[in-house]
């Protein structure tokens, strides 16, 4: 129990398949508890379908998985009390208002103080002034994080976000890392899928590359800028970015087309 309390999301040997095509192909990580987890890979890379078998959506073909402890397979169950998704498109009812759509999600959830429990979300994600406003007046930061709001509304101890700047301006983009430094540093566990680099860089603890349906590489960013060496350039040693990491490794296990 107590391994469960620290590593909260265990993921052995996971494979996957659709007809033919090979999508996840012996998987294994872990995530610590309250930390940041990214999962960074080309589209296609198998990130949504890990996502989607953690959160019980979808069974693995061989392997194992435990979220909170619990087996995602014969205790899917308990494992979807602990969690909550957020998908690559912000889940909102746009002709809702901030405030309804959280205290919609509560009532459907039978909390108690709906009201108060989406004040409270307002508050933390700084949409009070925008609670009162309906869904569709907000920028797309906005939508973002009230999407990441709903989500919480029963205090999950962890939660998936599978893409959440997918379509995001620069400006939303930040808004949306810090809703979700905010999150870790409230002690609630991220597992992070991305294929941008600096969301990696900026907001992971660890990160992993997923290519051809495998982890290639898993570490922090300081491990991972040690894999290669650094350059000279004008006598001034130049550290490897992530970006140099990621094309180093990737590019030398491609033997064909995305997956």
């Amino acid at each position: 129990m107590l391994a469960a309390m620290n590593i909260p999301i265990r993921v052995q040997g996971l494979t996957k398949s659709f007809k033919d095509l090979d999508v996840l192909r012996g998987v294994d990580f872990e995530v610590a508890r309250g930390s940041i987890f990214a999962l960074l890979g080309s589209n296609g890379a198998g990130k949504t379908t890990l996502v989607r078998i953690l959160a019980t959506l979808l069974r693995a073909d061989a392997g194992a998985a435990r979220v909170n402890g619990f087996d995602v397979a014969s205790q899917a169950a308990d494992v979807r009390e602990s969690v909550s998704l957020t998908g690559q498109f912000a889940a909102v009812d746009e002709v809702l208002t901030g405030r309804e759509n959280l205290v919609l999600i509560a009532r459907l959830r039978h909390l108690k103080n709906p009201r108060a429990i989406a004040d409270g979300l307002l508050k933390r994600f700084s949409l009070t002034e925008a609670g009162a406003r309906r869904v569709a007046t907000y920028s797309g930061g906005m939508r973002r994080r009230l999407d990441i709001a709903m989500s919480l509304i029963g205090d999950p101890p962890v939660i998936f976000l599978d893409e959440p700047t997918t379509g995001l301006d620069p400006e939303a983009r930040l808004e949306v890392w810090q809703a979700v430094k905010e999150l870790a540093a409230g002690g609630t566990t991220v597992l992070l899928t991305t294929q941008y680099l600096d969301e990696a860089e900026q907001l992971a603890d660890r990160i992993a590359i997923l290519h051809e349906g495998r982890i290639v590489v898993d570490g922090t960013l300081g491990e991972l800028k040690q894999l290669l060496p650094p350059a000279k350039v004008e006598y001034v040693e130049k550290q490897p970015t992530l970006e140099d990491v990621f094309l180093a490794l990737v590019g030398a296990r491609t033997t064909g087309g995305e997956r």
